[in-house]
């Protein structure tokens, strides 16, 4: 009888495990998502010890960040950011000034320079700092051990 019990028990876990398992995600029209270098080649090396290493955009991707932004960007305000994930590609700002992603740019007051990123929302109040990716940081030609003020803009 007791084994009936054990057995039995051990079933009931097991189905409601089953129940638990993630569902597949749908797929992603290709439309909805920017084509790229596939993600395991846009990682950095384990090896990576270097900004450079680190920095996996292409000549032409931080080219096509650097060209002017288009009119009509408004602006979002000032941010203190810190260097993001080094190991995540790209050219992005996670900062609480805006409520949902999008497109922008940042510019550095100190050098200049700017760079178009993708706006990438996270909690917090609007005068908390930011986390820019390496990419960025590089194209802002500002320290990446620094805390660089950019004033961020919405839009192209």
């Amino acid at each position: 009888m007791r084994n009936r019990i054990g057995i039995l028990g051990v079933a009931v876990i097991l189905t409601g495990c089953a129940q638990l398992a993630p569902e597949p995600e749908a797929p992603v029209d290709a439309a909805t998502r920017p084509q790229s270098r596939p993600a395991a080649e846009r990682r950095p090396p384990a090896s990576a010890r270097t900004a450079e290493q680190f920095d996996t955009t292409t000549e032409q991707e931080r080219a096509a960040a650097a060209q002017p932004a288009s009119a009509g960007g408004a602006s979002l305000g000032t941010t203190t950011a810190s260097l993001g994930d080094p190991a995540r590609p790209g050219f992005w700002i996670e900062t609480p000034l805006v409520s949902d992603p999008g497109t922008g740019r940042v510019v550095s007051p100190k050098t200049g320079k700017s760079s178009q990123v993708d706006l990438i929302p996270i909690d917090g109040p609007k005068t908390a700092g930011s986390r820019l990716s390496l990419a960025a940081m590089r194209l802002l030609e500002v320290p990446l051990t620094d805390l660089a003020e950019v004033q961020v803009f919405s839009g192209g």
